[in-house]
C-alpha cells in the first residue's frame, strides 16, 4: 500500500510541475504576444553576448540553444568571484555541490542533483573534451585544480550526450585550457595567504611563423588549516576497548598539499598538440585512510595526459572531419600509517582487521603501515564526421576505442593476508612487499572499450530542433549496451523565450576500485557488481526579460538502477561496492542574470531537490536538499571591483543506520576586492573567505562523529603582471 502511495504522490508532484511549467510558458508567452518588426536586432540584443557551450552536442552553439541544462563559466567570471580552485569556481552551477567524501580522506565529491556516492565516479570529468579517468571512477582520488590556466568550463546537467558514452551519467563537466590567444602576451602572478598558502602562476601565449603556442605553469603550497578539528576517530574507539591512549585525536585534518600544474598546446593549421602534467607531492590524508588521523602519511601522484587532434572541412565537400589520439599515464605513491603507533587491533587469521570475537588482539609499537604504489594508463582513438550536406539536418558520426589498465607496482604492509595472521604479537614496523602477489589490494585490471554513434540535429520546422542520439558501447568485461543517450527538442517559443523538452539514458559500468579491490582493511570490491543505468527527463525555459535581464528555469526527474555504493559488511570491519539502491529523484533549478546598471550585475541560483531509495523510501544521505548561491560584481569605479558571494546548503539527511541527528545547514560569505591598471600592467585583489568565520560541516562516516569542519576564515592576497 505505502508504494501504491508514494507512486500516487509522485505522480501529482509531476503533475504539478508540469502544470506550473506550462503556466509560466503562457504567462512569457503572452508577455511577448506582439511580434516586433525588429524582432532580428531584438535576438541580437539579447543573445548577441551569449557564451557557446560544446559538449552537449560536440559542436558549438549558444547555451540557450543547445540540447542540454547547460552552465558556462568563462575566465573573467573565475578572475571576478576570486577563485582558487576548480571546486570553488563549480559551486557556482545550480543543482551542484561540491562536498566531500565520508571515507576520510577529503576528495571532492560532485553532487548532482541528489545522486552523491562515496567516490563519485557518476560525473564525468573531461580536460578539453578528453576523459581522463583514475582507478576509481571520473578522476583519481585527491583530485584538486588550480584554476588560472582556465579558460572556460563547460557543465551539462543529467546525463550525457551520445557524444561521452557511458561514464556521462549524471553530469559532464569539460575544462577548457587558455589557448595562445586566451593568453595573449605574459602573465605571472603569485597570491600568499592564511596556512601558509603560496601560490605562483606564469603562463605565455604567441604566435610563431604561423605557430600558435601556449603555455601556463601554475604551483600550490599550503600548509593546511588546523583549526579543522575532529574530536575523534577510529583510534579512539580501539583505545576505549584495549585501554590504550594513542589516537591523535582530538586533532586537526591533515590538509597539506603541494601541487603543480602545467598545460603545453602546440596549434597549426587543421591540427593541434597537447600535453598536461598534473602531479601533487606531500599531500595530507585528512581523516586519514583508515579514518585515524595519521599527519605523518602523505600520497604523491603524477597524471601526464597527451592529446593530438586533427580537424578540416575542407578535404570532402559537406564533411567536416576530425580524430583524436589520447594517451593517458597515472602514477600515485602512498605512505599510511593506518593506525599510530602503539595501537592494539583485532586482527583475525586473514591478517586484516576484525571486529569479531574470535579475533586476536595484536600489538603495533610502530603503527599499522602500508606503502601501496599503483600505476595504470589507457589510451583513445576518437574518429568524427559531421555531415553538412543536407539543408535542415546535421548528422553526427563517431567511433573509437578506448584501452584501460592499472597494476600495483609496489605495495609494502606489515598487516594482512600474506603478512600475518592473528596469532603473534607484537608486530613491528618491518614491511613485507606482497606486489606481484595474491594478497596485493588490487590485481592488475585491464578493460577494452569500443564505440559507435550517431546523432541527428534535426531543424524540423523555423522554430523547432530536434537533437536525437544513440550510441552502442562494447565491453571487454561486461558485453554491449546500446542507448538513446540523448532526445532533445528545442522550441524558439519566441525571440526572448527558449523551451528545451528533454530525454537522456546513461549507462555506468563498475571501476577497477569497485570490481576488484582485496585485501583492503577499508574498501572491498565485488567482482559480481551490475552496471548502473539511469533515465531522465527534463523541462527547461531560458526567458530573457530585458537585454539585462535573463533567467532560467528547468524541471528534472530521473530514475537511477543499481547504483554502486560501499556499504558496510556484515562484520562492521569494512565496506564493500554494492549495487545498493535504485534511486529517484525530482527538482527544480532557477538562475538569473541582472545587469542592474553599467557597474553593477546581480547573479543567483536556487536549487531544490527530493532523491530517495525507491525500495525503501529513505531519503539519501549527505546531499544537499537546497542550494542557494548569489553573487554581485559591483565595479565601483573604473579601475576597482568588489564581488560579495553568498552560499547556503541545507536539507541534508544521514543514512539509514546512522542514529545522528541531521546535519546542520551552513551559509558561507566570501569577498573579494580588486584593482586593475595599476601602474600600467599590474593587478591587485585582497580576499577573505568565510568571512563571518561560520563552523560549516560536511558530512562524515559514523566513526568520525562531528562530521568534516570546512576552513574557517583565511585571508589572501593576489598580484597579477601582464606583458
Amino acid at each position: 500500500m505505502r508504494f501504491n502511495d508514494l507512486a500516487a504522490g509522485k505522480t501529482m508532484l509531476l503533475s504539478r510541475i508540469g502544470l506550473f511549467a506550462i503556466f509560466w510558458l503562457c504567462c512569457l508567452s503572452v508577455s511577448a504576444s506582439a511580434e516586433l518588426s525588429t524582432a532580428d536586432q531584438q535576438v541580437l540584443d539579447l543573445y548577441g553576448g551569449e557564451e557557446f557551450v560544446s559538449i552537449a552536442t560536440g559542436s558549438s552553439k549558444p547555451v540557450h540553444k543547445a540540447p542540454a541544462v547547460a552552465s558556462v563559466i568563462t575566465a573573467a567570471q573565475i578572475k571576478a568571484m576570486g577563485a582558487t580552485s576548480l571546486a570553488e569556481v563549480l559551486e557556482r552551477v545550480p543543482g551542484l555541490h561540491v562536498g566531500i567524501s565520508t571515507q576520510g580522506r577529503l576528495d571532492s565529491i560532485y553532487s548532482i542533483r541528489g545522486i552523491h556516492t562515496t567516490f563519485n565516479p557518476q560525473v564525468l570529468l573531461l580536460m578539453n573534451g578528453v576523459a581522463f579517468p583514475g582507478f576509481s571512477g571520473s578522476r583519481t582520488l585527491g583530485f584538486r585544480l588550480p584554476v588560472a590556466g582556465i579558460e572556460r568550463i563547460e557543465v551539462i546537467r543529467g546525463p550525457g550526450s551520445a557524444i561521452y558514452g557511458a561514464d556521462a551519467y549524471s553530469g559532464v563537466i569539460n575544462i577548457i585550457t587558455k589557448d595562445s590567444q586566451g593568453i595573449n602576451g605574459t602573465l605571472l602572478g603569485t597570491r600568499h595567504g592564511s596556512f601558509d598558502s603560496h601560490d605562483a602562476w606564469l603562463q605565455h601565449g604567441g604566435s610563431y611563423a604561423g605557430w600558435e603556442l601556449a603555455f601556463s605553469l601554475e604551483y600550490q603550497e599550503t600548509s593546511g588549516d588546523k583549526g579543522r578539528i575532529i574530536g575523534s576517530d577510529l583510534q579512539t574507539v580501539l583505545d576505549n576497548r584495549f585501554a590504550t591512549s594513542v589516537s591523535n585525536a582530538p586533532g586537526p585534518l591533515v590538509t597539506r598539499n603541494k601541487m603543480l600544474n602545467t598545460h603545453l598546446e602546440i596549434k597549426a593549421s587543421t591540427w593541434k598538440l597537447r600535453h598536461w602534467y598534473w602531479g601533487v607531492d606531500d599531500a595530507g590524508l585528512g581523516a586519514g585512510g583508515a579514518l585515524a588521523l595519521d599527519p605523518a602519511g602523505s600520497e604523491k601522484k603524477d597524471q601526464h595526459l597527451v592529446d593530438f587532434s586533427w580537424r578540416s572541412d575542407q578535404l570532402v565537400p559537406g564533411w567536416d572531419l576530425g580524430f583524436n589520439l589520447n594517451y593517458l599515464r597515472l602514477d600515485g605513491h602512498s605512505e599510511f600509517v593506518l593506525l599510530p603507533p602503539g595501537t592494539v587491533v583485532p586482527i583475525g587469521s586473514d591478517g586484516n582487521f576484525d571486529l569479531s570475537p574470535s579475533a586476536g588482539a595484536v600489538n603495533f609499537p610502530d603503527g599499522l603501515l602500508g606503502t601501496p604504489a599503483v600505476s595504470g594508463h589507457n589510451w583513445g582513438v576518437d574518429l568524427t564526421a559531421l555531415y553538412n550536406g543536407f539543408n535542415d539536418h546535421r548528422l553526427r558520426f563517431g567511433a573509437g576505442v578506448r584501452y584501460y589498465e592499472a597494476w600495483v607496482t609496489s605495495e609494502k604492509k606489515n598487516f594482512g593476508p600474506g603478512v600475518i595472521d592473528g596469532t603473534v604479537s607484537p608486530i613491528d614496523g618491518s614491511l613485507t612487499q606482497v606486489a606481484d602477489t595474491p594478497f596485493a589490494f588490487l590485481p592488475d585490471s585491464d578493460r577494452t572499450v569500443y564505440f559507435l554513434s550517431v546523432q541527428d540535429e534535426w531543424s524540423l520546422a523555423p522554430d523547432w530542433e530536434l537533437t536525437a542520439g544513440v550510441r552502442l558501447d562494447h565491453y571487454s568485461d561486461f558485453g554491449q549496451t546500446l542507448n538513446p543517450r540523448r532526445l532533445a527538442l528545442v522550441w524558439a517559443t519566441h525571440y526572448n523565450l527558449t523551451s528545451k523538452f528533454l530525454y537522456g539514458r546513461a549507462f555506468r559500468a563498475p571501476t577497477f576500485v569497485e570490481l576488484y579491490s582485496m585485501n583492503n582493511p577499508v574498501a572491498l570490491g565485488n567482482p559480481n557488481l551490475d552496471p548502473e543505468t539511469i533515465d531522465t527527463l527534463e523541462l527547461a525555459f531560458d526567458y530573457r526579460f530585458a537585454f539585462d535581464l535573463q533567467s532560467n528555469l528547468s524541471f528534472f526527474y530521473y530514475r537511477a538502477n543499481d547504483l554502486i555504493e560501499f556499504v558496510p559488511g556484515d562484520s562492521g570491519n569494512t565496506i564493500t561496492a554494492q549495487n545498493a539502491r535504485d534511486q529517484e529523484g525530482y527538482g527544480f533549478e532557477l538562475e538569473a542574470i541582472w545587469q542592474a546598471t553599467p557597474q553593477l550585475q546581480l547573479q543567483g541560483n536556487y536549487a531544490w531537490q527530493h532523491s530517495e531509495d525507491v525500495q525503501t523510501g529513505r531519503r539519501i544521505a549527505d546531499a544537499p536538499g537546497q542550494q542557494l548561491y548569489l553573487l554581485a560584481e559591483w565595479k565601483f569605479s573604473p579601475d576597482w571591483s568588489i564581488t560579495p558571494k553568498l552560499s547556503w546548503i541545507a536539507d541534508r539527511h544521514r543514512g539509514p543506520s546512522d542514529s545522528r541527528a541531521d546535519i546542520d545547514d551552513y551559509t558561507l560569505v566570501d569577498l573579494t576586492l580588486r584593482r586593475v591598471q595599476l601602474f600600467d600592467h599590474f593587478e591587485l585583489a585582497v580576499a577573505v573567505r568565510n568571512l563571518f568565520d561560520e563552523d560549516a560541516r560536511e558530512p562524515s562516516n559514523s566513526v568520525i562523529p562531528d562530521d568534516y569542519p570546512l576552513e574557517g576564515r583565511h585571508f589572501w592576497a593576489e598580484l597579477r603582471y601582464a606583458f
